[in-house]
């Protein structure tokens, strides 16, 4: 029988980790990047002997491939995906491949906001707990990679729309949909209803052996499961109703009951903050109870757990003024939740790559909230034009460091400066980490006017 080729198109880490699994089940593996790869892939791709191409696409290498695996980032509308859809080739994603040589238990995590801290929180939970689970998907080490070479019982996968678009065998043991909100509406057509489409894969093939657990007070996800026949469990989370099973927060403490196990727990003893938060932890604790892990545990791990960095990370205190590091709020439903998590004065730092954002869901907490704001990006003006008459002050630049300055002028003591962006960084900065880790650096040179 001839050997089944495998293409690959994307040499990052979830391309390289495909190529690797692929090799290592039989498959005749190329790679090809249209970017130049980073030297630590080359080096792997070499000393496993997988060939591969960067710089372009040989259509005629990747067209004559049984499968191909494709990376999130490529968009569906690129000619060489769409020849590929013609010829009837399947193209997966890296953790659809992977999913097929484990028989671990998977738990599936997504939504606009929040699936990072989620999914953290919920691998802390089981890790803390003495599980064995590894951690994968939009976070950490590729998926595919850890199943050659890692044995767990456990994945806790964050998942991206991107991700579950080329996903269709695969099934969560446990499903989490944390939110839906208008995003990336440029790679859906702009047609929300496909972005809401992509997201609720989560819950494909999904049994009444399994747990689906979600957010009630997000509007589009209870639309669509009004559609819908869902044979999991369900588990439900409201921050303003009570629930007889799922999770509910009241009076600040958050109870959660399921499987049999109850959980209750004061928000502001928890090292994360912010009803966001209360949401996130809430799905964990779910996710957690789901698996089995002990209610005592599960108090242990949320006391102990540190949030990943440029998530509402405070940075510094200086005159009495916080400064907080939101980059990771790459749309307006982050900065919501943002705005949310503080009752002092706010001077807010926002801008960048806009993408089709609608401000009117922010407008009565800045409002109410931000004397002022700073417009850090190249095109602004939409920004600026939008909350002009809503803020006392706004001022525009494409400098951080001028824009930190503006913020010391303007803040006195008990205000909070917020990065906060409701934007794409790629403007001004690589990505949302180097916006925030710039952030933390202009936030430095402010600190010798301490003296």
């Amino acid at each position: 029988m001839a050997q089944k080729k495998l293409a690959i198109l994307g040499g990052g880490e979830s391309g390289v980790g495909a190529a690797l699994l692929g090799k290592a089940k039989g498959f005749s593996v190329f790679l090809s990047d249209k970017g130049l790869l980073q030297e630590k892939y080359r080096q792997v791709l070499e000393k496993e002997g997988i060939p591969y191409e960067e710089g372009d696409h040989t259509p005629e290498l990747i067209l004559d491939a049984d499968e191909v695996v494709k990376s999130p980032g490529i968009p569906d509308k690129v000619p060489l995906v769409q020849e590929l859809s013609k010829k009837g080739i399947p193209v997966l994603s890296e953790i659809e491949l992977a999913a097929r040589y484990t028989d671990a238990q998977l738990i599936a995590i997504t939504g606009s906001n929040g699936k990072t801290t989620t999914t953290l929180l919920t691998y802390h939970l089981l890790k803390q707990a003495g599980f064995s689970v590894g951690l994968a998907g939009n976070i950490g080490d590729s998926f595919a990679r850890q199943v050659i070479e890692e044995r767990h019982d456990y994945y806790v996968l964050e998942l991206s729309s991107f991700q579950l678009d080329n996903m269709y065998g695969f099934r969560a043991n446990v499903a989490v949909l944390l939110n839906i909100t208008p995003d990336h509406l440029d790679r859906y057509e702009y047609d929300f209803q496909k972005y809401v489409n992509s997201k609720f894969r989560i819950i494909q093939n999904q049994t009444e052996a399994d747990d689906f657990i979600y957010f009630t007070e997000n509007e589009p996800i209870m639309a669509e499961l009004s559609k819908r026949e869902v044979p999991a469990r369900q588990w439900p989370i409201s921050l303003s109703q009570v629930m007889e099973e799922g999770g509910y927060l009241q009076q600040g403490t958050l109870r959660v009951q399921s499987h049999g196990q109850v959980l209750e727990q004061p928000m502001e003893e928890l090292p994360i903050k912010g009803p966001h938060n209360a949401i996130n932890a809430m799905a964990a604790v779910l996710v957690a109870q789901s698996v089995g892990v002990a209610p005592e545990q599960i108090r242990q791990g949320l006391l102990s757990f540190q949030n990943a960095p440029h998530r509402l990370e405070p940075v510094a205190t200086i005159h009495g003024v916080s400064y907080i590091n939101d980059s990771k709020a790459t749309n307006v439903d982050s900065v919501y939740y943002a705005l949310g998590s503080f009752d002092s004065p706010i001077i807010l730092i926002a801008g960048g790559v806009d993408k089709g954002n609608d401000y009117s869901q922010i407008e009565p907490q800045v409002r109410q909230k931000v004397k002022g704001l700073i417009a850090l990006g190249t095109a602004t003006d939409k920004l600026t034009s939008y909350f002009q008459d809503t803020v006392p002050a706004v001022y525009k630049t494409q400098d951080i460091q001028d824009a930190l300055n503006k913020a010391y002028e303007w803040a006195v003591p008990g205000d909070v400066v917020l990065l906060s962006p409701a934007c794409a960084s790629f403007d001004l900065f690589r990505n949302y980490e180097d916006r925030g880790q710039k952030f933390r650096e202009a936030v430095e040179q402010l600190k010798p006017r301490q003296s």
